[in-house]
């Protein structure tokens, strides 16, 4: 069995690359986040994934080094982790009604025999909301559900999807890792971590 390595502790991506691969390991990346949103966000979210990936790739000897970054942009502007749960409610209330783009960086960098080989990504969704009352707003904060996601909501949560009435694009890109669009990476530039396709079923 190859060795997988997810740089990353997202439970979302933990579960979604498990649908690929039965047996991989996770090592979290210290990679500090915390850099200017500059140029066009897709080029943004491509840095912070390899960025995870590179700090990680140093530890390992060989194997596949995934790193994935998702960032929310509305016209022009980062949407992140919210801070507090006002800031949650603020970020809400200004995707309300409006349609924003979900970015998501993806890092594959291969070390293998003393070869280093790395490939970087990104793919858009859009998605767009209903317009979301104030207290359907307060009563999905409660939950603590947005406090750890960029845009501050989960398409796969119980409330974050009914706050969705439509996407234009991948549906997992926007949970946070494109299963497509990786799998399609891996086939293409790293045949050798290629998937089992019974296990695909």
């Amino acid at each position: 069995m190859k060795n997988i390595i997810l740089a990353s502790q997202s439970p979302r991506r933990k579960h979604l690359l498990g649908l690929l691969y039965p047996d991989f390991n996770v090592i979290p990346s210290s990679f500090d986040e915390d850099i200017p949103y500059t140029g066009k966000p897709s080029e943004y979210a491509q840095e912070l994934a390899k960025g995870k990936a590179e700090l990680v790739a140093k530890k390992i000897d060989s194997g596949l080094i995934i790193g994935a970054d998702t960032i929310v942009v509305l016209k022009d502007q980062q949407l992140g982790k919210p801070e507090t749960e006002e800031h949650a409610f603020t970020i809400l209330k200004t995707l309300s009604g409006n349609t924003h783009t979900v970015y998501t960086g993806v890092s594959l960098i291969e070390k293998e025999h003393g070869k280093h080989k790395e490939h970087t990504f990104s793919v858009a969704t859009y998605v767009t909301f209903r317009d979301l009352s104030d207290d359907e707003i307060l009563a999905y904060i409660k939950t603590g559900s947005p406090m750890d996601k960029a845009g501050s909501y989960g398409i796969q949560d119980d409330w974050g999807a009914v706050f969705v009435s439509h996407i234009h694009g991948d549906y997992y890109n926007v949970v946070g890792f494109p299963l497509q669009a990786f799998y399609s990476a891996v086939k293409h530039h790293f045949p050798d971590y290629l998937p089992q396709v019974h296990k695909l079923a």
